[in-house]
């Protein structure tokens, strides 16, 4: 276990790691990274390694070099790899040093991006739940008790890849490093303290003496011992702060992610191939798709507020590793080109000229006699015929022609000559066989509740620890009350910072309310059926993730808040925020492990006839064989509302077939500027209606499948399907 051998790592740190390093083989100008003497552009792809399973690892990373991708880059999850405070885990998907071996093995380099603040639509930002509770701290600031953690989880990564001899001077892969992460806009909110911590971060990492180069992106005010680099679907225009730096683009935006109550973004590869060409003949040494491959949000690691399960991103090889056509393969032609002209581009800079209107000319020419030119047609609209060398060239409507030799064509941006692909998603015969187990509404009499005067903030009481946070109050009611005789009900009133809220009055759901993206705060205002005596309120607030961005975020709050109350009594409106609380962390099937096979096998399940369909808060389990053959496996969830699902004890994600997309889904022409809400699909449909089942997490017989629901939906037709391309 990789725990146990890198927690001597501090101890022995100090005595040889840093001496390790034999001589910086990593440089650059402002024209090209050179690598062992040899100048390169180059392509770099972005994989998150917990976004998929390590038996997905080799195919992906050799899919990606097919592809013409010279550099893997990743983020590095603390909260996946600290857990608890000084709690170590490097195993499964978070292996981080097996997967750069891999790339090392496939002949790649790897940009590691340390952060630790990865955004990522990633739980938290990739930050430790636990980091929020450390006394004193404010994260990403001039704040010592985030320094420390921060500078700390830094150093602990640099140690383990010195260790293992994974910077490229010590004949590894990684090539280059990044510290904190799209930076620029906070610091210029913040101001002083934010500059402050720009050139406190800068300073640490180069101090580490990694051998290789350091970026911040987003970052325009960079240290000058740092690249800075940009994000974003376009780059062209970007220039260093440093003009002796090369041009990078750590982001290129592949697509964008999907959201529950959304449609599903897509990004025309016609575009995509542009703003690259555009971007390489405005002198760009480096450039990162983001995402390349996707893949999976599993367990509750998606975040953003709403951010779905798939983690997509229209990436030229989709979440299950199949290449994406014609995406994957216009690139990989993109890529050819691009490599073409290498020996030009890396040793001169372009001359540039405008021969008609939108129309215009970069030409590269090397000392040795290269020549490479890029012409380009930025008319969104119309085709063009551009004369280069007594000599006439179409361009289709924005899009730039490749020449390696400043004489044939051999790559135009707006001209696929690769077949799209067709997904099928066909289910696997034979039904399965369901049982259901109904979990209960707990009560404030129980022994495992905390009882405290007011409401609490829910991430306060629960650490993360479950999505579930249930909230439990008595109300008194008059045997006189007014109401019991009119049958005008009182109104019950609860207002919760987020994100789902399931009320029940007296063990009965009496209504369910969710926020979006947008705004995740939530009202819940109905008449409520109470009699006389004692009545038990039971609120549910569900965590759908935490927030993974924004100006101090670690300070957002989720769960009921208040103010709740209660309108239409004899005495007018009760405040009910203000009287004694009950609260229970999770579910009881949580607690119980239903998901796993003895935990599952602790309880009374029904099947047949009496099978609990359409029911909130009900557990479902089935056995299942697996499918003959490689293709990838999902689950169709259509049937379902909302919840969560595990196959042998993993869990695949957060399931929410009953949210609805809504948005504009009409017709998509890749020419024009790209933005995320253009060209989008599946609206009136599930923002997501397909689940990835990883094979490697499947026996041969006997797979234990569960699902927990809170809306109620109808398990019976649930299937599992083979995904082809």
């Amino acid at each position: 276990m990789h725990t146990t051998k890198y927690s001597i790592l501090p101890a022995i740190k100090s005595l040889f790691l840093s001496l390790d390093i034999v001589s910086a083989t990593v440089s650059y100008d402002d024209k090209a990274f050179i690598i062992n003497g040899q100048r390169k552009i180059l392509i770099s792809g972005s994989i998150h390694y917990p976004r998929s399973t390590p038996q997905m690892w080799p195919d992906l990373i050799q899919k990606a070099k097919d592809g013409g991708l010279d550099v893997i880059q990743t983020y590095v999850f603390w909260n996946g790899h600290e857990p608890s405070p000084g709690k170590y885990n490097f195993e499964g998907r978070f292996d981080l040093v097996k997967f750069i071996k891999l790339v090392q093995q496939a002949g790649l380099y790897v940009h590691l991006r340390i952060g630790p603040y990865v955004c990522a639509e990633w739980n938290l930002g990739g930050f430790p739940v636990w980091l929020k509770y450390v006394p004193g701290i404010e994260f990403r600031t001039d704040n010592k008790p985030f320094k420390v953690a921060m500078q700390g989880f830094v150093q602990k990564i640099v140690d383990i890849m010195k260790y293992e001899k994974l910077f490229e001077p010590q004949g590894g892969p990684i090539i280059m490093s990044q510290i904190e992460n799209e930076y620029g806009p906070v610091e210029w909110e913040i101001g002083a303290p934010g500059k402050a911590y720009t050139a406190w971060a800068a300073n640490m990492a180069v101090g580490l003496n990694t051998g290789v180069p350091w970026i911040m992106c987003k970052q325009e005010d960079v240290p000058a011992s740092i690249i800075d680099s940009c994000n974003g679907f376009y780059c062209e225009g970007f220039r260093p702060k440093n003009p002796n730096k090369p041009k990078m683009w750590t982001e290129v935006w592949t697509g964008w992610y999907t959201q529950y109550g959304g449609p599903v973004p897509h990004r025309p590869v016609e575009d995509l191939a542009f703003s690259v060409a555009r971007f390489v003949q405005n002198n760009g040494s480096f450039f990162n798709y983001y995402m390349y491959h996707g893949g999976t949000n599993f367990g509750r690691t998606a975040a953003g507020l709403f951010v779905a399960t798939s983690y997509d991103y229209d990436a030229p090889l989709d979440e299950y590793g199949l290449p994406y056509e014609p995406k994957w393969g216009h690139l990989r032609d993109l890529h050819k080109a691009i490599k073409q002209c290498e020996p030009a581009l890396v040793s001169s800079y372009p001359k540039v000229t405008w021969p008609g209107k939108n129309q215009e000319v970069h030409v590269f020419i090397s000392k040795s006699g290269a020549c490479a030119a890029f012409l380009a047609n930025y008319d969104p609209t119309f085709s063009t015929k551009l004369m280069f060398q007594n000599h006439p060239y179409d361009l289709p409507p924005w899009s730039i022609s490749i020449l390696p030799d400043c004489k044939t064509e051999v790559y135009n941006t707006a001209k696929v000559n690769v077949q799209s692909s067709k997904v099928k998603m066909t289910p696997i015969s034979g039904g399965l066989s369901w049982q259901s187990y109904n979990e209960e509404t707990p009560s404030a009499d129980n022994s495992d509740t905390l009882v405290r005067d007011g409401l609490l903030e829910q991430i306060y009481v629960t650490r993360d620890s479950s999505d579930y946070l249930w909230y439990m109050t008595d109300v008194n009611i008059a045997s006189n009350e007014g109401f019991l005789k009119s049958g005008r009900w009182p109104l019950l009133t609860v207002m919760s910072a987020g994100h789902a809220l399931h009320v029940f009055i007296n063990g009965k759901l009496s209504g369910s309310v969710y926020g979006n993206l947008d705004n995740p705060k939530l009202t819940y205002s109905h008449n409520v059926n109470l009699r006389a005596g004692v009545n038990k309120i039971s609120l549910l607030s569900v965590a759908v993730g935490l927030a993974n961005v924004g100006l101090h975020y670690e300070k957002w709050n989720t769960g009921v808040l208040g103010p709740v109350s209660l309108n239409g009594l004899d005495e007018g409106t009760r405040d009910l925020a203000k009287q004694k609380w009950s609260y229970k962390v999770g579910l009881k099937g949580e607690s119980l492990s239903l998901h796993t096979v003895t935990g599952s096998s602790s309880v009374e399940w029904i099947e047949g006839s009496q099978l609990a369909q359409k029911q909130p808060l009900t557990w479902y389990k089935t056995t299942f064989n697996a499918p003959q053959g490689n293709d990838p496996l999902a689950l169709d969830m259509i049937s379902m509302g909302k919840g969560e699902i595990w196959i042998n004890g993993e869990s695949i994600g957060r399931h929410w077939p009953g949210y609805i997309a809504k948005g504009n889904c009409g017709a998509c022409n890749y020419a024009g500027i790209y933005k995320e809400t253009k060209c989008q699909s599946d609206c009136g449909q599930p923002s997501q209606r397909w689940y990835h089942v990883p094979r490697s997490w499947l026996n041969p017989s006997g797979n234990l499948l569960v699902v927990l629901e809170e809306w109620g939906g109808d398990p019976t037709k649930i299937s599992l399907v083979t995904r082809t391309a």
